[in-house]
C-alpha cells in the first residue's frame, strides 16, 4: 500500500508536503520573492479564480446540453447552416466578429518572431529527452539521413550494427545536394568541388552565388574548421576535419576528400516543454518532477545520467556557438532551442493542493504559479528567453470567455510575483471547436500576450465528434482530414493569423507529424505545412527536426504569406459542416478495421499511461506502423467508438470482444519492446481483464465516452491511474 500524502496547513491551503517542500526550498530561493509573498498571494488568487473556473466547466456543459438538444431533433437530417448558425449565436456558442484589429504583444524573441522552423514538444517529466530537445537547434545532418530511411538501403548501403561506408557515401552525396540547393557556389558546385575551403584576408577562396549567405567562421591554428552559413533566416554550419580537436565523430567525414566532417542544421528554434497531454501527472509526486525538470532549465544546470553502448554519460545544456564574422567580429548564436512551457488546462484539478473547502486545485492555475516563478531564474542569465518573456502555451480552452480567464490567472501570477505587466505570453491552442469558430475573438483578447496559435488536427476532431455526438454517425476516422470542415479549419487559422498580424511578428503553427519511424515520408509531406503559411510546426524528435527543417529551407514562408492574404478566407459554413456519413454504406470488415484500429491505439497508450505513468508512447496501429499516441489521439479513437456504439452501428459486446482480442495484441507488442525496460514490470491485461485496472479504464473512455466532459480523457485516466497508485 502506498503511504498516504502528507498535507500542511499553509493559510487557507493545504499543501502537499512533497510540493510545499520543492517550492521553499527549491523554486523560491534566488527569485527575490519570500515565502510569505508567494503563498499570501497564490492562496487569494486562487480562491479568487476558483469560483471563474468553475462557472466556466459548467458553463461547457450548458452549451454542450443545448447542443445535444438541438441534434437529437436534426438527428439524421442535412443541417441548414443558416438556422444552425443563428442556433449557435443564441445560445452562445458562436460570437459576433468585431473590427480588424492588429496584435500588440511585445518584448518576442526571435525564434517567435523572426525565425521559421520545427517545433519540439517534449514530455516535462523526462529529463533526457527534454535535454535532447532543448539541445535539438543544432542537429547533425549526417546523422539524421544515415539513421533514417531517406536514404534507401540498397544496393549495400544497409544501416547494420557498425558503421557502413557504403551507406556513408550516399549521405555524404545526398548532403552536397542539399548545399548546391540551399547555398550554391557560383561557379562551381559542392557535389564536384575538389579543393578545401580556406579564409584569408577574411574572403573565401571561391564564390557564392549569394555573398550575404556566407555569415562566418572557425578557425583552429590558421585552419579553418567551420563555415557558416544562412537561409531563410536558418543557419548550416559545416564542419571541417583538418587536424583539429572536434566534438562530434562521423565516420562519414573521414571518408569525405573535401574534409566535411558533418554539417549541422539549426533544426528544433522553440520546443513545448508539456505539462498536459504528453505526461501522466496526477498528484504532487509526479507534478514535482515536472516542475524540479523545468526549474533546472531555467537555471541551466539540467542533468541527466544513463548508460550507452556500457559507458555512462552525462547530457547537459548546450552552450551557445561562436563564431568569427567575415568582417572580424565575434558573432554568438543560441545554442539551445527556445523553450515554451505548456501548462495545463482550464478543466482538471490537482489533490496537491486541498483549498478551504476542501476541493482540488485547478491544475492550471497551479502550473501559472509554479512555472512562472521558475523562469524569473532565467531572467538574469539569459540563457533561454533574452528579453526576460515568459511563454505559456493554453491548451483547450473553450471561445473568447475562457481565453479572458486566463488573461485574468496570467494578471494575478504577475501581480504575485513582481512581473512587468505582459510579460507572461500566452499560445492558443485552436483545438476545440469552439475556439476555432470564435478565434479572432480569442486572439482579440489575448492581442497584448499572444504569441503562437496552433492547430491541433487530433482534439480538434475528438471535440468535433463529441459536440456533435447526438446527430449521427462520423465518418471514418481516416476519412476526416479530407472531410471540409477540416481543411476550413486548418486555413482559416492562418488567415486569421495573417489578419491579425502575425507575420514576422508570432508562430502560426501546425500539428505533429505521428510516425516517427517513416521520416521519408515525412520529408515527402510535411513540406505542406511551411506552404501553408505555418511558421513552425509539429515534430516528434531532434532528427525529425532537422529533417523537417529542410522544409524551411525551400519554402520563404513569410514571402509565402502576402500571397496567402490575398486569398479568400476559410468559410465558416464549411467549418460548422459536420463530417456525419448520411449513408452509412460500410461492410462488416471495414467497421470490424475501424474498431480494431481505434481500440489497438487506445489499449496502447492507456496501459503505459496507468500501469507506468507513461504519458507518450510509440503505438504500432493495425498496421504496424509506429503512431505517436498521446491524450488528443486517445480521446479521438475513444470519441469515434463512442459515437458509433450510441449510432448502434456497433454493439457493446461486439466493441468489448474486440477490445480483449487488441489488449492481447498490445500485451505481445509491449513484452517485446525494449523501451519498457527501466520502467515498472509489464502486466499483460489479456487473461487478467477483471482486475487489470488498465484494461477497465480503457474500456470506460468507450463505453462512458459520450458523458465525458468535452470527451476528454484526463478523468479517466487520473482516477484509474490515482487507483493503481494507491495499490
Amino acid at each position: 500500500m502506498k503511504k498516504k500524502e502528507q498535507f500542511i496547513k499553509i493559510l487557507d491551503l493545504s499543501v502537499s508536503k512533497v510540493l510545499l517542500k520543492f517550492i521553499n526550498k527549491e523554486l523560491l530561493p534566488g527569485t527575490g520573492l519570500s515565502k510569505t509573498r508567494f503563498w499570501k498571494g497564490f492562496n487569494k488568487a486562487v480562491h479568487e479564480l476558483k469560483p471563474k473556473n468553475k462557472k466556466l466547466i459548467e458553463t461547457r456543459e450548458k452549451i454542450q446540453k443545448s447542443l445535444d438538444s438541438y441534434n437529437l431533433s436534426n438527428k439524421g437530417k442535412r443541417i441548414n447552416l443558416k438556422k444552425y448558425k443563428n442556433f449557435l449565436k443564441k445560445i452562445g456558442y458562436l460570437k459576433k466578429t468585431g473590427s480588424n484589429f492588429k496584435i500588440q504583444t511585445k518584448n518576442l524573441d526571435i525564434e517567435i518572431s523572426n525565425i521559421c522552423g520545427p517545433q519540439l514538444v517534449c514530455p516535462v517529466s523526462n529529463a533526457r529527452f527534454l535535454l535532447n530537445a532543448a539541445n535539438a537547434r543544432w542537429v547533425s545532418l549526417y546523422d539524421s539521413l544515415y539513421g533514417t530511411n531517406i536514404i534507401p538501403e540498397t544496393k549495400g548501403a544497409v544501416k547494420g550494427n557498425t558503421y557502413n561506408p557504403i551507406r556513408g557515401k550516399k549521405v555524404i552525396d545526398y548532403a552536397r545536394k542539399l548545399l548546391d540547393k540551399y547555398v550554391p557556389l557560383k561557379y562551381q558546385k559542392w557535389q564536384t568541388l575538389t579543393e578545401i575551403p580556406s579564409i584569408k584576408n577574411g574572403k573565401l577562396n571561391f564564390e557564392l552565388k549569394n555573398k550575404k549567405q556566407l555569415v562566418g567562421y572557425k578557425k583552429n591554428k590558421n585552419k579553418l574548421v567551420s563555415l557558416l552559413f544562412v537561409n531563410n533566416n536558418l543557419h548550416i554550419d559545416i564542419i571541417f576535419d583538418q587536424g583539429g580537436k572536434l566534438e562530434i565523430n562521423n565516420p562519414e567525414g573521414n571518408q569525405d576528400p573535401l574534409k566535411i566532417h558533418d554539417i549541422y542544421l539549426e533544426s528544433a528554434i522553440s520546443t513545448i516543454c508539456d505539462h498536459e497531454d504528453s505526461v501522466a501527472a496526477v498528484d504532487a509526486e509526479d507534478k514535482v518532477l515536472g516542475y524540479r525538470n523545468w526549474l533546472h532549465l531555467m537555471k541551466g544546470n539540467l542533468t541527466s545520467k544513463f548508460k550507452k553502448n556500457n559507458k555512462s554519460i552525462i547530457r547537459k545544456l548546450n552552450r551557445d556557438r561562436k563564431y568569427i564574422s567575415m568582417s572580424g567580429k565575434n558573432i554568438v548564436l543560441h545554442g539551445r532551442s527556445l523553450l515554451l512551457n505548456r501548462n495545463v488546462g482550464h478543466l482538471m484539478t490537482n489533490p496537491s493542493i486541498l483549498l478551504k473547502d476542501g476541493s482540488e486545485c485547478p491544475e492550471g492555475i497551479l502550473d501559472a504559479f509554479i512555472t512562472s516563478t521558475a523562469c524569473i531564474h532565467d531572467f538574469k542569465r539569459k540563457g533561454n528567453s533574452r528579453n526576460n518573456s515568459i511563454y505559456i502555451v493554453k491548451p483547450k480552452m473553450h471561445g473568447p470567455e475562457e481565453c479572458a480567464f486566463t488573461n485574468l490567472i496570467f494578471e494575478k501570477v504577475e501581480k504575485v510575483l513582481n512581473l512587468k505587466k505582459n510579460q507572461i505570453l500566452c499560445g492558443i491552442m485552436d483545438e476545440e471547436r469552439r475556439t476555432s469558430v470564435n478565434l479572432k475573438e480569442c486572439i482579440r483578447i489575448l492581442k497584448k500576450r499572444v504569441f503562437f496559435i496552433n492547430t491541433g488536427f487530433l482534439d480538434r476532431t475528438g471535440d468535433e465528434i463529441h459536440t456533435s455526438m447526438e446527430i449521427g454517425p462520423m465518418i471514418l476516422k481516416g476519412d476526416m482530414k479530407s472531410s471540409k470542415w477540416i481543411s476550413a479549419y486548418e486555413n482559416n487559422n492562418v488567415d486569421v493569423g495573417l489578419m491579425c498580424g502575425f507575420s514576422k511578428k508570432a508562430q502560426i503553427g501546425k500539428g505533429m507529424w505521428a510516425m516517427p519511424d517513416l521520416l521519408g515520408e515525412m520529408l515527402k509531406q510535411k513540406i505542406s505545412h511551411p506552404l501553408s503559411g505555418a511558421n513552425c510546426a509539429w515534430v516528434p524528435s531532434p532528427t525529425a527536426a532537422a529533417i523537417h527543417a529542410l522544409h524551411y529551407h525551400d519554402v520563404d514562408v513569410f514571402s509565402l504569406h502576402n500571397k496567402i492574404k490575398k486569398r479568400k478566407p476559410a468559410k465558416l459554413d464549411d467549418l460548422l459542416t459536420i463530417p456525419i456519413d448520411h449513408k452509412q454504406n460500410w461492410k462488416n470488415e471495414q467497421i470490424e478495421k475501424e474498431l480494431k484500429n481505434n481500440a489497438q491505439g487506445i489499449l496502447g497508450y492507456v496501459v503505459r499511461w496507468i500501469d507506468q505513468s507513461v504519458g507518450c508512447s510509440k503505438v504500432p496501429d493495425i498496421n504496424g506502423v509506429g503512431l505517436m499516441e498521446d491524450r488528443a489521439t486517445c480521446r479521438i479513437s475513444s470519441q469515434h467508438i463512442a459515437n458509433w456504439l450510441h449510432h448502434g452501428i456497433c454493439s457493446k459486446k461486439q466493441v468489448l470482444e474486440i477490445m480483449k482480442k487488441m489488449a492481447k495484441v498490445v500485451d505481445n507488442q509491449n513484452l517485446k519492446d525494449r523501451s519498457m525496460k527501466g520502467q515498472e514490470p509489464y502486466q499483460p491485461m489479456a487473461g487478467n481483464f477483471d482486475k487489470s485496472i488498465a484494461f477497465k479504464a480503457a474500456c470506460d473512455l468507450v463505453f462512458h465516452g459520450k458523458f465525458q466532459p468535452s470527451g476528454y480523457t484526463e478523468p479517466l485516466l487520473h482516477f484509474n491511474r490515482l487507483m493503481k497508485k494507491s495499490l
